[in-house]
Formats: structure tokens, C-alpha cells, sequence
């Protein structure tokens, strides 16, 4: 295996290495950031949310669609996590719903568009005479 292929399969593992930590024992991993003042994880959330944006814009301007759409059905997760972390840390069912579930159907509707589109016929290269 290519060493690049390895380092980025230890990029997805960490990911979800970390991911699952703070699911899993969110107290135990939040002292392990080293963050002490709570609004902190705003920056957090902004960084990630960024890089998100970040990497739907790169695979938009390569004209990578399909892969684009697999990965905003991928990150469809995100909205639907916070809409259940609303309704389980103190919200109110509707706002979640409001904010964060309509933010998951808008995102789940784009994801079905990308992937169903086909690509457009392409013109036959001309014919040298």
C-alpha cells in the first residue's frame, strides 16, 4: 500500500477515533483538548463547519459532482446530529426541527440531486483528415 493511501486512511481513522471519544466520553475528551473556557468550542464548531464548506467548494470547482454529492450525503449527518443534540441538551422539539431538521432535508435533497445527475453527452472529438 502507498504510504499517501496510509496516511489518509489514519486521517478518516483519527476522525473518527476523536469523534466517537467525545460521543462516547465527552467530559473525558473535552479536558483532553485542552480547552478551559467553554466558549472555546465555538471556534471549534466554526473551524469545522469551514472546513465542511471548504471541502464541498474544492470537489465543486474540480467538477468532481458525483463525489460531492457522496460526501453531502455523508455530512448530512451533521444537521441531523444537532437537531438531535437540541432536543436532548434542553431545546425544544420544534425549534430543532425548525433549525436543524430543515437544515437536514435541504441537505439530504442536495445530496439526492448531485447523485442522480448524469453527465452531460459529450461531443465526439473531430476526425483528423
Amino acid at each position: 500500500m502507498r504510504f499517501n493511501t496510509i496516511m489518509g486512511w489514519l486521517v478518516v481513522a483519527a476522525g473518527f477515533y476523536f469523534g466517537l471519544s467525545y460521543l462516547l466520553n465527552g467530559e473525558a475528551s473535552a479536558a483532553g483538548f485542552g480547552i478551559v473556557d467553554p466558549a472555546g468550542y465555538y471556534v471549534v464548531k466554526g473551524v469545522r463547519d469551514i472546513a465542511y464548506a471548504l471541502t464541498a467548494l474544492i470537489l465543486l470547482l474540480l467538477g468532481h459532482r458525483r463525489a460531492l454529492g457522496w460526501v453531502v450525503l455523508a455530512d448530512a449527518i451533521i444537521p441531523i446530529g444537532d437537531c438531535l443534540a437540541v432536543i436532548t441538551h434542553g431545546g425544544t422539539v420544534g425549534y430543532a426541527l425548525m433549525v436543524h431538521g430543515s437544515a437536514a432535508v435541504l441537505v439530504l435533497l442536495t445530496a439526492g440531486l448531485l447523485l442522480r445527475e448524469t453527465a452531460p453527452a459529450r461531443l465526439p472529438a473531430p476526425q483528423a483528415h
